[in-house]
């Protein structure tokens, strides 16, 4: 599993919510723009996406992929072509809200902190170390699934995934 690592421009935050639903380590937030971007991408050796032709003029020296479209599902298929991303090859291993990768846990260290028809209908959890919030295969797991199925990616189980 390839997980990259994207700096990610502020006018793009729901290419980086979704990033992070598909285990990509993606920062974002609204101090990363013009400069500050290409600060952090270079300090942490990160890919810039970005819908500004100026930044990625500034940041020449850097991989920077200039998003073509408004469109969230395009920019997805976008970063995931030319970074060769395997968008079910991760899915749901990162937080995101803070972009940490999660950890399982116990179901029983959760039972405080689920709404209990939660806990009595799910089995696997899983937490973010940082911020503390707890993860479980809901319907937003199944909606996400079929949200990347509609973009054309087949999550098969042999390995080798395609679009």
């Amino acid at each position: 599993m390839i997980t990259h690592r994207f700096a990610v421009d502020k006018m793009l935050g729901r290419l980086a919510t979704w990033l992070r639903l598909i285990g990509q380590d993606a920062i974002y937030g609204s101090q990363l723009a013009g400069r500050s971007l290409i600060r952090q991408a270079r300090s942490e050796g990160r890919t810039i996406l970005t819908r500004d032709r100026r930044v990625a003029r500034a940041g020449s020296d850097l991989c920077v992929l200039v998003v073509a479209s408004d469109d969230f599902r395009e920019q997805l298929q976008q970063v995931v072509l030319a970074c060769h991303v395997d968008p079910f090859a991760a899915l749901f291993t990162r937080c995101v809200e803070c972009n940490t990768p999660v950890l399982a846990v116990l179901k029983a260290e959760v039972a405080d902190h689920v709404p209990p028809y939660v806990f009595s209908t799910q089995h696997h959890f899983a937490r973010c170390p940082r911020c503390h919030r707890i993860y479980w295969p809901g319907t937003h797991n199944a909606r996400v699934r079929e949200e990347l199925r509609t973009m054309g990616y087949r999550d098969e189980p042999t390995g080798t995934r395609s679009r």
